[in-house]
């Protein structure tokens, strides 16, 4: 007997605990599938939401456990600082890398259940910035499944969608009030057969876990490009696929295009600060080696202090107008 379209996954960022919320109410009793929600978290953080998701809808939800058994009718939930993923009839936790800069992150478990799983997953991306949920939506395609999409009008932050828009031909794109009786539909439907799970996804996977991860595995994978993993120092390849440009280095470390940039950025920041900071500290020093020259007659000495005190503020104001623009 062919399996129906039983393993949905959904991912959500900014504003998802209020998108997962309302859709939880959606969803029927008996649900005849197994849904396995991620939502950005920070790592030291209390996830509350299987309690919320518990008395939003009729699905019973849970933090979920490595190694337990996947059951229709049920939510799980990735806790906080460890990703979520579907293998063959169980669910695995993992403390593996970072991607696109978190853990959870939502595209190692879309790519894991269109591993798994193939035509019979429903890949859904909620509200959230950047695009993370874009590259699994993209394995999940490949694999036989479906994209499913909330509409960037709808949502509270439209980064996610609309990026997943641009780059995967997503089966359906709606408001988040139509999301629940899409999703109760498909669970209906037959998945039909799945095709071959394309080679690169499988290896990328092995690296991914470390489990396979050689200098040969990442250039079968893709290009070695000029560019350093922000996270450990390590060189980054560009990954071979037909979406967004996306990364990764030898450790296992992630990035689209657009998380990197973003995580350069933060690194960037803090090197000003930390430049800043730095010079402000060599301005005090100038100006009391300044002081001392000054007391002890030695105007000469006085006034080469001086100039470099002079120069070292004015670096100070060209940092301090790059972090606070508006002061």
């Amino acid at each position: 007997m062919m399996a129906n379209r039983d393993i949905i996954v959904i991912g959500a960022s900014m504003g998802g605990v209020e998108a997962l919320t309302k859709l939880a109410k959606q969803l029927p009793a008996g649900l005849p599938a197994a849904l396995f929600i991620v939502q950005h978290i920070s790592p030291d953080a209390t996830s509350m939401l299987p309690d919320i998701l518990n008395r939003a809808g009729p699905l019973p939800a849970k933090a979920a456990e490595d190694g337990e058994t996947i059951r229709h009718g049920r939510i799980y939930v990735a806790p906080p600082n460890r990703h979520l993923l579907v293998k063959h009839d169980h669910v695995r936790l993992s403390s593996g890398p970072h991607e696109n800069r978190t853990r959870p992150a939502i595209d190692p478990l879309f790519r894991s259940a269109a591993i798994a799983y193939g035509a019979r997953v429903v890949g859904v991306v909620l509200t959230g910035l950047l695009d993370d949920g874009t590259a699994g939506l993209l394995a999940i395609k490949r694999c036989g499944g479906l994209a499913v999409v909330q509409s960037p009008e709808d949502a509270l932050y439209p980064d996610m969608p609309q990026n997943a828009l641009d780059s995967v031909a997503v089966d359906n794109c709606l408001a988040l009030a139509d999301v629940g009786a899409l999703l109760a539909r498909l669970a209906q439907q037959p998945a039909g057969e799945s095709p071959p799970v394309p080679a690169d996804l499988l290896l990328e996977l092995k690296v991914l876990q470390n489990i396979r991860s050689d200098v040969k595995s990442e250039e079968r994978l893709g290009d070695r490009s000029p560019l350093t993993c922000p996270q450990c120092g390590g060189t980054l390849w560009q990954l071979y696929d037909n979406g967004p440009p996306r990364y990764l280095c030898h450790v296992g470390h992630a990035f689209t295009g657009r998380a990197l940039l973003a995580e350069q950025d933060e690194n960037l920041e803090q090197a000003f600060w930390a430049a800043m900071r730095a010079l402000e500290e060599r301005a005090r020093l100038l100006a009391s080696l300044v002081s001392a020259e000054r007391a002890a007659g030695r105007q000469r000495s006085a006034e080469i202090y001086e100039k470099r005190l002079a120069e070292t503020r004015g670096h100070v104001e060209q940092i301090r107008a790059l972090l606070l623009p508006e002061s």
